[in-house]
């Protein structure tokens, strides 16, 4: 065979997602489009904003002299100090360049860090439900990753996190706005989270590192406003991108911020920016990183989303599925209302219904739907959604 058997594990393992978007292609063929509801990708359907569309054809009109050659692996100075002027006014804290190093993403920013903090055999502890990606990141570095639930609301529990902290636990990863439960963790929580880590630091003498992953920071809803962990906790480092924020998910466009508060930040950015290249990232897509530089305030205009959130949560809840209300990101995270939540998506698709079972994000029980799609698909799929609740039992 091909592939080794880790990796052949790790693909059945991780499968969901990419098995309902290949049943979608199937479906959409056979039904047509416009009957075939699919709520599986979290891929961002608004475009990106005007002030994107303009730095971008300034630059293809005006460009640099050698705008497309390699930079310090850690990005350009300027882009650095734009995305740390911006972290410097929202937490007070004195942030400058040296602690930002711009990534390939997300995704490319989470394994950077990882690489930089892991030993092989440490520990990083993530909060279920969690982004499906999480366990295969920590495992890419040697770790070893600890399952924690959250409490009913899906908000941290602290001590059930106290007790799966162990003598070779090195980092906890947070998400929020969550993925998938759209649920922002509120400043109560992030300063727990940060009191209970030193606590545990000056029992064991060991160093442990809060990594948020943040990339819908700017898709909340309601006046909602989500703490910066930089205030709450002194040893956090920020990985995030402009996929959802700027609708840019294909440029893979990110960043990783290091608190200055850090013991011997200095350090720690020099690993960080030396796993970039040697993971060979190399550095961030330099043209993107020009366009980000003058867009660090600007963002999509949220109002559809939210929308598509209440449209969809209202008419679910009446018909009798139960949730909690989403305050960010664009995701629903209902309980299933059969016992096995494989069996309930499989009766979703017989109402050509795609959805996600909770349990490829940790969380059996439950079911995702991602919301970032055209509006007339989820008018459309009401009517299913009203014969889906009837067969599942939940309404008559």
């Amino acid at each position: 065979m091909p592939l080794s058997e880790k990796i052949k594990a790790n693909i059945s393992g991780a499968s969901w997602i990419r098995k309902m978007f290949e049943e979608g292609e199937r479906m959409r063929k056979l039904y047509g489009s416009d009957q075939v509801f699919d709520f599986t990708l979290g891929n961002p359907d608004l475009e990106p904003p005007e002030a994107f569309k303009e730095e971008l054809k300034r630059l293809a009109l005006e460009p640099v002299p050698g705008m497309h050659r390699y930079m310090s692996n850690a990005g350009y100075p300027e882009t650095r100090r734009a995305v740390a002027g911006v972290l410097a006014e929202e937490t007070g804290l004195a942030f400058d360049e040296n602690h930002i190093l711009m990534t390939c993403g997300a995704g490319g920013a989470m394994n950077v860090v990882l690489k930089a903090l892991l030993d092989p055999g440490d520990e990083v502890i993530i909060l279920s439900p969690f982004f499906v990606e999480y366990k295969f990141y920590i495992d890419n570095h040697g770790g070893v990753a600890k399952v924690v639930p959250t409490d009913s609301n899906f908000k941290p529990d602290l001590e059930a996190i106290a007790g799966a902290i162990s003598p070779r636990t090195r980092a906890v990863i947070i998400n929020s706005p969550n993925n998938p439960t759209g649920v922002v963790y509120d400043a109560g929580s992030l300063s727990g989270l940060g009191k209970l880590l030193e606590e545990k630091e000056a029992a064991t003498g060991r160093a442990l590192f809060v990594i948020s992953d943040e990339p819908y920071a700017r898709i909340v809803y309601d006046g909602v406003v989500p703490p910066s962990v930089f205030k709450h906790i002194k040893n956090s480092i920020v990985v995030t991108s402009h996929s959802k924020d700027l609708a840019l998910p294909g440029e893979r466009i990110g960043y990783a911020a290091a608190s200055p508060l850090i013991d011997n930040v200095d350090l720690l950015v020099e690993g960080l920016v030396f796993c970039n290249r040697t993971l060979g990232f190399v550095n961030a897509p330099a043209l993107m990183q020009r366009l980000v530089t003058v867009l660090q305030h600007e963002s999509v205009d949220i109002a559809g989303y939210q929308e598509k959130r209440d449209l969809l949560y209202d008419n679910l809840t009446a018909l009798g599925f139960r949730m909690v209300k989403p305050q960010g990101a664009f995701y629903l995270f209902p309980e299933s209302p059969c016992a096995d939540e494989l069996e309930f998506v499989k009766l979703a698709l017989k109402h050509n219904i795609l959805l996600v079972p909770g349990s490829g994000f940790g969380t059996p029980g439950y079911f995702r739907i991602s919301y970032c799609i055209d509006k007339q698909v989820i008018l459309n799929s009401l009517e299913a959604f009203k014969k889906l609740a009837v067969e599942a039992g939940l309404k008559k």
